[in-house]
């Protein structure tokens, strides 16, 4: 029986993030072009986005790289625009702490931004329900695979696309139809707007901080509205009683 749960979880993880994997592998393809006219070697880009697997903190060390920034600079820009991924884990923690280690770390390095999001989607509460890391795993594995698939095609069609193509935009492009339908809720919108004029106006920190500090602002202006949203209603339905 908890098979047959986990098929039709799987099944259905497939059916939610398939309309999502075009995008994943443009912004993928974006990235891998932006390797290439960064002057990275065919192996290094294709090491990079094996291991790495963060578009966006790939192109903020991008000019860093080609600058012969030190070291400690380039990953310490990278680590500040991923430190998203903490407050992820944070969201993905108690539905899979029974795991164990070796598999809770593989599982979230196959995870991006929008796995978390369409996961979040289905399984909003803590509570124990069977088939969650089965629709996970179908998540992430098509998500890894399309972002290493438009990766590659990016990385080895680089030197043949010229800049004029505008394939930055395009990439932007697909990331938007992506995230857009994940706008669910006043809270959610309160956060994208907060985080998208954050981002804006901190664009001129250093090391990529305004990222982090519109990630950080977003998040808690949305929690913040929802928890006021969910005393309010609590608050209507006593009421009502």
């Amino acid at each position: 029986m908890h098979s047959d749960i986990d098929r039709a979880a799987y099944k259905e993880g497939l059916r939610v993030g398939a309309p999502t994997w075009f995008g994943v592998a443009a912004w993928g393809l974006v990235v891998g072009v932006a390797m290439i006219k960064a002057g990275l070697t065919l192996t290094q880009a294709l090491g990079m986005t094996l291991i790495v697997f963060a578009g966006s903190a790939q192109l903020a060390a991008l000019p860093l790289i080609a600058a012969q920034a030190p070291v400690w600079v380039i990953f310490a820009t990278a680590l500040v625009v991923n430190l998203r991924f903490v407050i992820f884990s944070a969201i993905l923690a108690p539905h899979f702490s029974h795991l164990p280690w070796r598999t809770r770390a593989w599982l979230g390095f196959l995870t991006g931004d929008i796995s978390v999001g369409l996961f979040m989607q289905r399984y909003p509460e803590f509570g124990e329900e069977k088939g969650k890391l089965a629709y996970l795993k179908a998540l992430i594995f098509p998500n890894w695979g399309a972002w290493q698939i438009g990766s590659v095609i990016g990385i080895l069609l680089g030197s043949q696309v010229p800049t004029r193509w505008g394939l930055g935009f395009a990439g932007t492009l697909a990331i938007l139809c992506i995230t857009l339908p994940l706008i669910a809720g006043r809270a959610a919108l309160l956060g994208v707007a907060v985080a998208g004029a954050v981002a804006v106006l901190a664009f001129g920190l250093p090391y990529k901080l305004g990222l982090l500090l519109a990630v950080l602002l977003g998040m808690g202006s949305a929690m913040w509205l929802e928890e006021k949203l969910e005393v309010r209603a609590s608050a209507a339905a006593k009421e009502a009683a």
